[in-house]
């Protein structure tokens, strides 16, 4: 009995140990069965489906939202002055000292954007910034565009009327208009006296010059001369046709002429009587009478015949003689005439001539030229007398309202440079995108913002490149962006809503711009999908039962999102739902 429990207790054991080693066994491995276990499994097809749906490709922008269109605000000149430099010094060499810095926010036409020396310095709306101050007289576009300002005519001219609007315009703001000082009238007065004085001194040396000795009597010859020529040319206006003396003896023999006449008429007619016929008797004729004897008076008639031919004779003789006579006394009048003038331009070329070369003629130019320079002073001098408007207190912006984005200048500091940074009221999102992925991009685009919160909010692209640009660009290293593809390239959007944006202002936006999409679905699979054979043919590879598939050729369109829109080139080949082949595993 014992011993038959020992032998049993000992193959118990024996069959533990054994199913311990069997056990152990079972776990351990040769290098070779550890390697064979190692082979990878047999190849799988990892595939996706082919979907219907719209494509739009995009390129995405991480910017930050800003205000748009910043401006640097600079003074054109002195600020209570009328002085054209630009410089901390004033007229008179008074510092050019903020008073009142520039304040961040809203601006509008005609507020002050800052004072200098307590003396304003206006905002106003115009394209061509201020360069001069505008004092009467001034004329130009600049002066155009204060008159716009000032709601005054438009003449382009600084006149009387825009003197009074710009008065107007300082007092209705608690300021007092440019004017000139007491120095400045003084100056004036001078001004004056000192053309007054030189036009004196002109006109003395004048008269000393024609009352000279040296001069005297080639001036006297020269009024001889004029007052000959004016007496040889009255002479010449007066000359009649006719003497009295002529008038007196053409009448005697004109009388004579009617004389004569009269006599040729008694002759005729005392001879046509004596030649009448006796009349014819009514009773016994008379013894008849003897015939009249007529060559007495035939003869008297001959001789007044002759006579009345020999008086118009020499009334023809006399007047003839009279034409003669005038016109030789015109001709002698005429040569008069002309000898008094050949005499006045001899006398006054030699006045001339010794007027040039007398010592008193230079001390006339030398009085003239003094004249000259005292008119220009004084011109120049008014250019800024008067109401003025400084160079430095009127700053023209492109459009108002706009915004002071940033204060330059504090109290206390002089003017040096830039004073201010002007931004438009509107919003613009800045960023910029790889070179290879800006020529996608062109201005008008439609994008889509998103805030850090999720909001979605639509955009625009506003411009690429230079013009996107709101401050000069500089590399990593200071250096200016060369623009070529392995860079990037500064992007300007535009938000389509400016509601809510104001708090957002600095805070960064992703916004994707739609740089192409399908007019409608289309048949679109994975990118990884599309291979391209030997034949330079795209494929894609349609999963079939179990392991099989079947290459499809295909035309590639957009792609977007790692997806590629995809049509067979054998109608039915492909279609929605089929399942392509992506990789394999």
């Amino acid at each position: 009995m014992g011993r038959s429990r020992v032998l049993a207790l000992v193959v118990a054991g024996v069959l533990v140990i054994a199913g311990v080693g069997w056990a152990v066994g079972s776990r351990l491995r040769s290098p070779a069965d550890e390697a064979s276990a190692r082979r990878p499994p047999k190849p799988s097809l990892v595939t996706a489906p082919a979907e219907r749906r719209k494509l739009t490709s995009t390129v995405t922008v991480s910017g930050t939202l800003t205000y748009g269109s910043p401006l640097p605000v600079t003074l054109a000149g002195t600020v209570g002055g009328a002085g054209g430099a630009v410089g901390a010094v004033g007229t008179g060499g008074t510092p050019q000292r903020v008073t009142t810095a520039p304040k961040p926010g809203p601006i509008r036409a005609g507020q002050v954007l800052m004072q200098v020396n307590g003396r304003p310095v206006f905002a106003m709306e115009g394209k061509k910034p201020m360069y001069r101050p505008l004092v009467p007289g001034t004329e130009g576009d600049d002066v155009k565009q204060l008159q716009r300002a000032l709601r005054v005519k438009v003449t382009g001219v600084f006149d009387a009327a825009t003197v009074a609007a710009v008065k107007r315009w300082y007092a209705k703001r608690g300021y007092k208009a440019q004017e000139s000082d007491l120095e400045s009238r003084k100056t004036l007065q001078q001004l004056r006296q000192a053309v007054q004085t030189a036009e004196e001194t002109l006109a003395a040396d004048r008269k000393a010059l024609n009352e000279g000795l040296d001069v005297q009597p080639l001036r006297i010859r020269l009024d001889n001369a004029r007052r000959d020529l004016r007496s040889a040319e009255k002479a010449l206006e007066e000359e009649s046709e006719i003497t009295p003396e002529q008038e007196t003896q053409l009448a005697a023999s004109r009388r004579a002429v009617r004389a004569a006449e009269e006599q040729v008429l008694a002759a005729e007619q005392a001879l046509a009587e004596a030649r009448k016929p006796a009349p014819t008797p009514t009773t016994t004729p008379a013894p008849t009478p003897s015939a009249v004897d007529t060559s007495l008076l035939e003869m008297k008639l001959a001789n007044a015949r002759q006579d009345l031919y020999e008086a118009q004779q020499a009334v023809s003789a006399y007047e003839e003689q009279i034409r003669v006579e005038r016109d030789k006394r015109l001709e002698e009048l005429r040569k008069a005439v002309r000898t008094a003038k050949e005499a006045e331009a001899t006398a006054a070329q030699a006045l001339s001539r010794a007027r040039k070369v007398s010592p008193l003629r230079m001390k006339v130019a030398h009085s003239k030229a003094n004249l000259a320079d005292a008119n220009a002073m004084l011109a120049e001098y008014r250019k800024t007398y008067g109401v003025s408007v400084p160079a430095g207190e009127i700053v023209f912006l492109p459009t108002l309202p706009a915004r002071i984005d940033k204060a330059e200048v504090k109290p206390g500091d002089t003017i040096e440079g830039k004073v201010a940074t002007v931004t438009s009221s509107a919003f613009a999102v800045t960023g910029s995108v790889d070179a290879k992925e800006a020529k996608l991009l062109r201005p008008g685009q439609e994008a889509g913002m998103e805030t850090m919160d999720g909001t979605q909010l639509p955009a625009t692209l506003t411009a690429t490149g230079e013009e996107a640009r709101l401050t000069p660009a500089q590399g990593e290293e200071g250096e200016e962006d060369d623009g070529s593809d392995t860079g990037s390239v500064p992007v300007l959007l535009t938000p389509g809503s400016s509601k809510g944006l104001k708090s957002l202002v600095g805070s960064p936006m992703t916004v994707r711009i739609s740089v192409g999409s399908t007019e409608g679905e289309v048949l679109a699979v994975p990118v990884s999908a599309v291979v391209t054979s030997a034949d330079g043919r795209p494929r894609v590879r349609v999963a079939l039962d179990g392991d099989r598939t079947r290459e499809v050729e295909v035309r590639t369109g957009l792609t977007a999102d790692g997806d590629v829109e995809v049509t067979p080139v054998r109608a039915g080949e492909l279609k929605e739902g089929d399942r392509v082949v992506v990789s394999d595993v």
